[in-house]
């Protein structure tokens, strides 16, 4: 009997840390939101507060919502409104809320060659930088921030996957290796500001447009729908959905800053 006892004791110690580390959930968002630093900051309070961890998995926002779409991830975290509210009507995210906003900047090399330097109208830069074809790096990876590009080269009349030559590189990659490409290559492109103000290898490159209306970024959260994935942590993922929304959450996101400058401005409603 005392041998039996034993063995049970051991098996429950056993099971205990494994039992333990079931309390996560996956996060499937962007890598602006990961290569800033935000989660750094963001998630050891959640976790904290909840004794729930965050596994996130940075992607750009198309394989964010790809994910979850898949019921590979409990919450998307990501900026693309139009394809966010699509994700939720078509039955794939519960319900979505918006969480923060920053903007985009278009950088580019301090010599600017497409002589755009200083300006505030992104529609009139997108069309310089087409009509000198000098060189441009894109996500091209159907993020948040490519979708952003590709709609504003239509705002400026260009349909950029018929319209781009050798002097457009599409990276594939997310906004860091971009701008690393962008660095080396004295390259204009388009970047979020969060993940600008966190680049250090930055090369020649400057901030070349900023302030247009048209630049605004804003984030959305959502759970994944568990009438859909029915494996999804509903209870979980819905406790992160709150607290990034909740008073302490925007809080914290305010908190946020690189050399005293916030990067994020929380707006949940």
């Amino acid at each position: 009997m005392v041998v039996i006892v034993k063995a049970l004791l051991i098996l429950a110690a056993l099971a205990f840390p494994a039992h333990a580390q079931q309390k996560f959930i996956t996060l499937a968002s962007t890598t602006s939101t990961e290569q800033s630093g935000l989660f750094r900051h963001l998630l050891p309070m959640f976790e904290k507060n909840t004794g729930i961890q965050v596994r996130v998995v940075a992607l750009g926002t198309g394989q964010s919502l790809d994910m979850g779409k898949r019921g590979d991830a409990d919450v998307v975290f990501v900026h693309a409104k139009p394809l966010e509210e699509k994700f939720v009507a078509e039955g794939f995210g519960v319900k979505r809320f918006e969480v923060m906003y920053n903007d985009f900047v278009l950088v580019g090399p301090k010599s600017d060659p497409a002589k755009v330097g200083g300006t505030r109208d992104i529609v009139a830069a997108m069309h310089k930088i087409k009509a000198a074809r000098v060189p441009f790096a894109s996500r091209g990876d159907a993020s948040g921030t490519h979708f952003a590009e590709v709609e504003l080269w239509k705002l400026a009349g260009i349909n950029i996957a018929k319209d781009k030559g050798p002097w457009y590189r599409d990276t594939g990659s997310g906004m860091g290796p971009t701008l690393n490409t962008a660095a080396g290559m004295n390259a204009y492109a388009l970047t979020d500001r969060g993940t600008w103000l966190s680049f250090k290898n930055r090369g020649d490159l400057v901030i070349s447009v900023e302030g247009d209306q048209r630049l605004f970024n804003q984030y959305g959260v959502m759970l994944v729908n568990p009438a859909r994935h029915p494996h999804v942590k509903k209870e979980m993922g819905q406790a992160f959905v709150d607290w990034v929304i909740s008073p302490q959450g925007q809080t914290a996101i305010a908190g946020y800053k690189i050399g005293g400058e916030q990067l994020f401005f929380p707006n949940a409603k």
